[in-house]
């Protein structure tokens, strides 16, 4: 006997018409005289997992995408039609007797879930509240947040329940005119629009998801749902269709050096943010044009879109055209690549055969979340159980070609610049890497500027020389402080700042 059929039983117990479930209120029986309210209430948890146990799994489906579905159940003690509706926090089930002659018809709020089903027919979401302005006709509504984003110039979208859209430009939070304060059916409605299927069954069972979405003729952006203490939310990042190149993104001549290569490992690194996708971006368009290979590119999602051009570039998304990172990686090696770019070097196995990948003749490029060129080193290898380690060091030491750290501070003027941090795989850095004196890495790329190595202070006092980054701002992005500050102070810049310490 399933759940519902308790509340099944009270329609000929009580010669009711319909039996009304809504999630933290009081039970309603619908009677000829008017409606009956029980004492009993139900909780979310409890009425989704009797939807779930009595609703057939396309009817689920229907619910998950659109937030209503109808279906009729026959498995109790007489046949009922029965309407659900849900959001993030309420869900309600509305029992009803089929073609009941005799019994008064639904108020509105009770038939609405039967109209939201049958326009889910003929619309990809429920309307959306006309307070949020319309997108060119057909297109989405959500595209008209997106290019009040551009039109700022900003870099990122950031979407929360309770609070209007805000936007990151310059590093800085700020609001963007014009819109309504985000409400959890609201939000569901605008990225439930745009988000493909596998996406929002993914967010409903995961809480978080991530996707691509694209306005023709503005820009390419990758969006991330997430769920927080308010209800859904998401971020949009904007990745430009035209990719920047080495020249207006400022990198140094010796990481263009890298791109010739015919084997090694070479990571990208920084904290989120600090525009490690475009940089790696700009080496892979710099690849295509100047080599004639096949390059494969292994992103989650696919943000900067690369055509063929000297090379021939075979771009795979986790979760759409393969399993995992791991999974594609794996692959790659039969697909015969000269150049593989790993999104992501998220778990051991990853890594490890990112390592393997460029020990055993393939150029790799791959990123982590590591603030410093130093530091990389050890973050690879101690992602490594301790008996496999001195076998990691050795494959590292012959494979690591280079590492490129940096973090963006905020230029002079507006908009960002980028600050670098490069390693070189020398023989000396293979060498401390392979016996376990890392830590004297440092010391190396200060005593090595003459082979293209650059710490980051290097870089932070380059910027502040050219007038393009303030003393302040430097100092704030800087890793070791005392040594820059030291440094500015005896060029002529002050930096007044409340705590000198690290």
């Amino acid at each position: 006997m399933g759940a519902i059929d308790t509340y099944i039983g009270y329609l000929s117990k009580f010669g009711a018409s319909a039996i009304i479930l809504e999630s933290g209120k009081q039970i309603l029986v619908r009677l000829a005289t008017g409606d009956r309210a029980a004492t009993q209430t139900l909780t979310f948890a409890s009425l989704q997992a009797m939807v779930e146990e009595a609703a057939p799994a396309s009817v689920l489906a229907d619910l998950l995408v659109t937030g209503a579905a109808a279906f009729d159940y026959a498995g109790g003690p007489q046949p009922v039609h029965c309407t659900v509706t849900s959001s993030t926090s309420a869900m309600k089930l509305v029992i009803a007797v089929p073609d009941a002659t005799d019994r008064p018809a639904l108020s509105t709020r009770d038939t609405q879930p039967i109209a939201r089903v049958e326009a889910a027919k003929t619309e990809v979401m429920p309307r959306v509240t006309e307070a949020v302005p319309r997108a060119s006709a057909g297109g989405p509504k959500i595209d008209e947040m997106l290019r009040a984003m551009k039109n700022l110039g900003a870099s990122d979208l950031h979407m929360s329940c309770t609070m209007p859209p805000l936007v990151r430009k310059d590093g800085e939070m700020k609001p963007v005119p014009g819109f309504p304060v985000l409400t959890p059916d609201l939000m569901l409605s605008l990225l439930y629009e745009i988000a493909p299927e596998k996406n929002r069954k993914e967010f409903e069972e995961r809480s978080d998801t991530d996707f691509a979405h694209s306005i023709e003729g503005l820009s390419r952006f990758r969006a991330n749902m997430f769920r927080d203490r308010h209800g859904p939310g998401a971020v949009f990042r904007a990745i430009p269709f035209n990719i920047l190149s080495p020249e207006q993104l400022g990198l140094p001549p010796k990481v263009l050096e890298l791109c010739y290569l015919t084997k090694g490992l070479v990571v990208v690194t920084g904290p989120t943010g600090s525009g490690k996708s475009t940089t790696l971006a700009t080496l892979i368009d710099y690849i295509n044009s100047h080599r004639s290979d096949h390059i494969i590119t292994i992103e989650d999602p696919i943000e900067f879109v690369h055509e063929n051009k000297k090379c021939l570039v075979n771009q795979r998304e986790v979760h759409v055209h393969t399993r995992s990172f791991k999974d594609a990686l794996r692959a790659a090696l039969r697909e015969d690549p000269d150049i593989v770019l790993v999104g992501e070097m998220r778990d051991l196995e990853t890594i490890a055969i990112a390592v393997e990948t460029a020990e055993t003749g393939h150029l790799v490029f791959g990123t982590l979340h590591t603030t410093t060129a130093p530091s990389t080193v050890d973050r690879i290898i101690d992602q490594f159980p301790a008996d496999r380690q001195a076998q990691v060091r050795q494959m590292l030491a012959e494979s690591l070609r280079g590492v490129i750290a940096q973090t963006l501070c905020k230029k002079i003027g507006g908009g960002r610049v980028a600050a670098y941090e490069v390693l070189i795989g020398t023989s000396a850095v293979r060498n401390m890497i392979r016996t376990a004196k890392t830590f004297q890495l440092p010391s190396v790329m200060q005593t090595s500027r003459d082979v293209g190595m650059i710490t980051l202070n290097d870089s932070l006092i380059e910027l502040v020389k050219a007038k393009k980054v303030e003393p302040l701002e430097a100092y704030m992005k800087a890793v070791q402080k005392t040594e820059l500050k030291a440094a500015l102070q005896k060029l002529g810049f002050t930096i007044n700042v409340a705590d000198d310490k690290e």
